[in-house]
């Protein structure tokens, strides 16, 4: 291509984001000259990203939360489709958010603006219904895992395996000692991530188990850092009341750059935790109608990703009525207890690490270069 594309993007809620960010950084590397214009958060802003909605307006999760922000998310839809449509951008890239780009990308694609989904759905886990939805939404769908495309091109479905983004950025050995003294934590201390997700609702169930974990865990030397994201931390410090838990603002790389073991929600950030080759205790819970509406569409036993990769319980997974304080702190005292099982993990997770590791935004630039000229 001689001239640089000017694209649509969609990311929701902070993991979104990060995946937009790294591709966008990557991308003005090939096209210097790139635009891009949609709904963003602050990674994809501070790589010259246009928002013309904040990615918070998605970050919802579930289908009662979807239900009470049913008519703005529509609104917002409609509103961004036509403005799309009337801009024309070259490529439009959906990253995530399946619920809401999936329909706007079906639009944009029947009015002729050529489609990309960055992100494979789950439907190996569940949902495989959803092939069909992609089918109509996406000329091509770039894949984070390697098992991936072969699902797609059984459905006549493009797609390429670009690896994680993540696996670049995250380095092969974190900087442990720097992260500790950029939070003030000493060597000798005993860290303990609590990460408990970017959604209001995951702070709200969530949250409250983690720290009862780490009101029994507490020991002399051991300390506790919580990660927030940005305006969450009005809802968080109530429930620290009583505990000896350190609140960032962001930071969540290195929080797990500079802990021994992390307590964390399952999503994006357990992918991260193992590329940062930390044992971990993946935990979830959610509104018990979203729970049972969702518990028999499992296709597989596991729901964290590093399992999911291995297909073995690498990790420990305490989901919904297991997810309480009790259980988390049982499953962190063995980790921490146990260093040779501490050991098998970081070399299953360097392993992980060079699997996704596969230069992911010149195989996605490539592809969508291919994919504009076709």
């Amino acid at each position: 291509m001689q001239t640089a594309p000017r694209l649509g993007m969609v990311a929701g809620e902070a993991s979104g984001d990060l995946l937009a960010g790294l591709l966008l950084q990557g991308l003005h590397a090939r096209w210097p000259a790139l635009t891009a214009q949609g709904i963003g958060g602050p990674k994809m802003i501070a790589q010259g990203f246009e928002t013309w909605w904040p990615h918070s307006k998605l970050s919802i999760f579930g289908y009662v939360d979807a239900l009470l922000n049913i008519r703005e998310l529509l609104s917002i839809r409609k509103q961004l489709g036509t403005r799309l449509i009337s801009n024309r951008p070259d490529v439009f890239i959906g990253v995530d958010a399946p619920d809401f780009n999936f329909g706007l990308e079906t639009r944009l694609r029947e009015a002729g603006i050529k489609t990309v989904h960055f992100v494979c759905p789950s439907i190996w886990a569940w949902r495989p219904e959803r092939v069909e939805k992609i089918k109509a939404a996406a000329d091509h769908v770039l894949c984070l895992f390697p098992f991936e495309p072969e699902i797609l091109h059984k459905a006549g479905i493009g797609a390429t395996y670009v690896g994680h983004p993540l696996a670049d950025a995250i380095p092969m050995e974190p900087p442990r000692a720097a992260a500790r003294e950029a939070l003030g934590l000493a060597a000798a201390d005993t860290v303990i991530a609590l990460l408990p997700g970017s959604r209001k609702s995951e702070i709200n169930y969530i949250a409250p188990a983690l720290i009862g974990a780490a009101k029994l865990l507490a020991r002399p030397g051991r300390r506790f850092v919580m990660p927030i994201v940005p305006g969450l931390r009005s809802l968080v410090e109530p429930l620290i009341q009583g505990a000896d838990v350190q609140l960032v603002d962001g930071q969540s790389h290195t929080a797990l750059a500079a802990c021994d073991l992390t307590l964390l929600a399952s999503g994006t950030a357990t992918l991260e935790a193992a590329l940062f080759k930390r044992p971990m205790v993946i935990a979830y819970r959610m509104n018990a109608l979203n729970w049972w509406r969702m518990k028999g569409r499992g296709l597989q036993p596991w729901v964290g990703l590093p399992n999911i990769l291995a297909r073995e319980f690498l990790v420990p997974e305490l989901i919904q009525d297991a997810c309480t304080p009790d259980n988390l702190a049982r499953e962190a005292e063995s980790l921490l207890a146990d260093a040779a099982r501490r050991a098998a993990l970081h070399e299953r997770f360097v392993q992980l690490h060079e699997l996704l590791r596969q230069d992911t935004a010149r195989r996605a630039s490539d592809a969508i270069a291919t994919l504009i000229q076709a």
